[in-house]
């Protein structure tokens, strides 16, 4: 048994909390988040604060942080504005037009077009999706969670999904080697997704046969 080191929350700066959740809570997937302004202008951003909740109904969660003004960033503006948003998923060739997206240009500079990005309609709301995202998730917004000053959470009903034809087969079994998508790390760090193994689940039967098996 190795030795440990405890933190006390209640105790710790936000930052604190923030650099040990974000190097604990690993590897997170990135949400590519594509929206539009009231004025009809696309908006992209990735989020790591991101995962899927519930497949009854589908629903996806996003962890936005405020600007240090306090004011909400561009995407849960346009997102309360609109009431929907597309999460594409970044695979490890969108990686830089991806880093590209997440710097902080002023409102003036499209990040869409300095990364080189396409865009293609959604089919069920009203936000696009990035086309050489190798999945997209349509999403209607189903609420906010108010949590306190820093960030806010919203949740979303995915209504339509896209994948690359060659990702999914007849039974709906994705492919992670053809979606080939990275995840977020501690810091600057990033992870793929190629080095992967099975595991099935046993039944508690399958268990107890283990478990005999290694009392013989």
């Amino acid at each position: 048994m190795t030795d440990s080191v405890g933190f006390d929350f209640t105790r710790l700066s936000p930052r604190d909390r923030y650099k040990l959740l974000i190097g604990t809570v690993v590897p997170r997937p990135i949400a590519w988040v594509t929206t539009v302004g009231p004025e009809g202008r696309p908006n992209a951003a990735p989020y790591s604060f991101f995962n899927c909740l519930s497949a009854d109904p589908a629903i996806v969660a996003l962890g936005i942080e405020f600007r240090p003004d306090g004011a909400p960033k561009d995407t849960g503006h346009n997102i309360r504005a609109s009431g929907c948003f597309t999460v594409n998923i970044v695979s490890e060739a969108l990686v830089e037009a991806m880093n590209v997206c997440a710097v902080p240009f002023p409102p003036e500079v499209d990040e869409l077009e300095q990364a080189g990005l396409a865009l293609l309609p959604g089919m069920a709301v009203a936000s696009p999706r990035i086309a050489a995202a190798p999945a997209a998730l349509e999403c209607r917004l189903h609420s906010f969670l108010e949590i306190g000053s820093s960030r806010e959470i919203v949740l979303g009903e995915v209504v339509h999904a896209h994948l690359r034809a060659d990702a999914v087969d007849g039974r709906l079994h994705v492919d992670p080697a053809v979606l080939d998508a990275v995840g977020r790390m501690g810091g600057h760090g990033y992870a793929r997704t190629r080095d992967r193994f099975d595991l099935p689940t046993m039944s508690v039967a399958e268990f107890a046969a283990r478990a005999d098996a290694s009392d013989a």
